[in-house]
């Protein structure tokens, strides 16, 4: 009995770190080489109407994370009681119940934030990267994975977001966080005593595509490898 018992040890595979290399990667690959926004091309949408400024883009990128993070463990808990014919449904539910747990904290505690994004917290239901993940991770994978896979993700996505409301509130108002950092454009001070002025165009929309079009450029020019052959 000892030496069967001694063989089955054997045989037993050593668990898996919790912070292992594969798992790490679950969270660094979204950040770089993987990004959803620069590479897979999802989330545009509220990259372009929330990051005016650097405060909605930080709530919202804080936002994303805690749903996806949460609702890929969910839907990994359960995955093997899901019917496949139902597994969107499901999903979306899953998906509103945590963007309504969002929406209300935010009006509880930050009403003023919660009017500046509007409807742009509900509209994370249908963002392309939690459904996707959900889809293509969360369902196939258990809940510590999913879990790392879901934070990097929105890290990857919020990592964008938080870039672009720099440069465009930086730029097109001169402040952060609604603090004055370049000077005061009324008094002609700081920047502005040298005749620097705000450029208007950068609080427009289309100013953000922009803006994650020069750091797709920027990441394309640093690896030659995500440059797509045509």
């Amino acid at each position: 009995m000892a030496e069967v018992a001694e063989k089955q040890e054997i045989v037993k595979a050593p668990k898996e770190p919790l912070f292992s290399k594969k798992n790490r990667k679950l969270m660094t690959d979204p950040l770089t080489d993987n990004n959803p926004v620069t590479i897979q091309v999802l989330g545009i949408c509220s990259a372009l109407a929330i990051t005016a400024q650097l405060k909605p883009s930080i709530v919202m990128a804080v936002s994303v994370m805690f749903v996806l993070g949460l609702g890929n463990v969910v839907i990994s808990l359960m995955r093997n009681i899901i019917p496949s014919k139902i597994r969107i449904i499901v999903q979306l539910i899953v998906v509103a119940t945590l963007v309504i747990i969002v929406d209300q904290v935010l009006k509880a505690f930050a009403y003023t934030l919660s009017k500046e994004l509007s409807v742009f917290i509900g509209l994370i239901i249908t963002n392309c990267i939690i459904m996707g993940r959900f889809e293509a991770f969360a369902l196939a994978n258990g809940p510590w994975k999913s879990f790392l896979d879901g934070i990097g993700n929105a890290a990857g996505y919020g990592l964008i977001l938080i870039i672009v409301g720099f440069f465009r509130e930086l730029l097109g108002s001169g402040t952060l966080f609604g603090f004055k950092v370049l000077g005061d454009s009324v008094e002609k001070t700081g920047l502005y005593s040298i005749g620097y002025e705000n450029n208007g165009f950068m609080v427009l929309p289309p100013m953000a595509l922009i803006v994650v079009g020069l750091i797709i450029w920027v990441q394309r020019s640093n690896n030659k490898e995500l440059i797509e052959e045509n």
